[in-house]
């Protein structure tokens, strides 16, 4: 895996070493098919600068990250403008971290990322759900005449571990086509619809996948294709601290695109839900 992989400096807690960590975090830069506004190649690279802004406790939580075992083993070295290579790539380490029996926490990078972090892992899982958080639906056939696109990744994904195990939270934006697929979606506030998830998947092996554009460009400007209407910063905090109660068996947080940030509140906010969910994984692993 080391040859696939650059170092960056790590994300603010993730002190552990790779064999003793049970959570890995990986830096997924790939911006490729990214269809307005480029610039989450560049998310892994400002997620992690600013953690280090912030406290390793959460008084919501009554937690620290001194309690919770992480690595932060870089990025994935991913070949230029190569989408499928790019995604071969990613898969061959999200493939190594879930073989050795660890939790990938991945920071994107477009969304199309996710496609490669959930092959491997549905192999590995019976019975997968995936809670899926954004504005957009993300289940076009063909974008722009990809079928590798981040407007496609949900369909692509759907079509590895089938339309009724994906549940879609905070969706307000997509075609006729892309709301008439069957897909799951959760109406209501994103905390509200993260606890009917809750009860809707019970412990089922759960992945999820967060585009920051869930959250409302007001709290959250700096991503590719922001899209009004959506929730604030504290409500998408409760939702993430709902939702880490879940049997979780991966994580990623894609779509932060620092050239369009203000004042790095975006990568800010992204850091700090990476942060609660770290600690609550890692409490409920504790607690197993």
């Amino acid at each position: 895996m080391n040859d696939l992989l650059k170092r960056r400096e790590g994300f603010y807690g993730a002190w552990s070493s790779y064999d003793e960590a049970d959570i890995i975090i990986v830096g997924l830069p790939m911006d490729i098919t990214t269809s307005w506004r480029k610039g989450a190649g560049k998310g892994p690279f400002g997620i992690r600068n600013v953690s280090h802004s912030l406290e390793d406790y959460s008084p919501v939580l009554n937690k620290s990250l001194s309690s919770v075992k992480a690595a932060d083993i870089g990025d994935v070295s991913l070949p230029l403008g190569n989408v499928e290579g790019s995604l071969e790539a990613i898969q061959q380490v999200i493939g190594e971290i879930v073989r050795d029996g660890k939790i990938p926490f991945s920071l994107g990078g477009e969304h199309l990322v996710t496609l490669a972090c959930i092959a491997p892992v549905a192999e590995a899982y019976e019975n997968m759900v995936i809670l899926h958080l954004d504005a957009h639906a993300d289940s076009r056939h063909k974008y722009a005449g990809r079928e590798l696109s981040h407007a496609t990744v949900m369909r692509r994904v759907s079509e590895i571990i089938g339309v009724d195990n994906l549940y879609q939270i905070g969706i307000r934006s997509g075609t006729a086509e892309e709301f008439a697929t069957g897909l799951t979606r959760i109406t209501g506030s994103v905390p509200e619809a993260a606890e009917r998830a809750l009860n809707l998947i019970d412990d089922l092996p759960c992945y999820i996948t967060l585009d920051i554009d869930v959250v409302d460009p007001a709290f959250a400007p700096g991503t590719g294709t922001p899209e009004p209407g959506g929730c604030s910063s504290p409500e998408i905090l409760e939702a993430v601290r709902l939702l880490g109660k879940a049997n979780i068996i991966g994580f990623d947080l894609v779509e932060v695109s620092p050239p369009w940030d203000t004042s790095d509140i975006t990568s800010l906010l992204a850091a700090k839900i990476i942060r609660e969910m770290l600690l609550q994984v890692s409490a409920g692993l504790t607690s197993k």
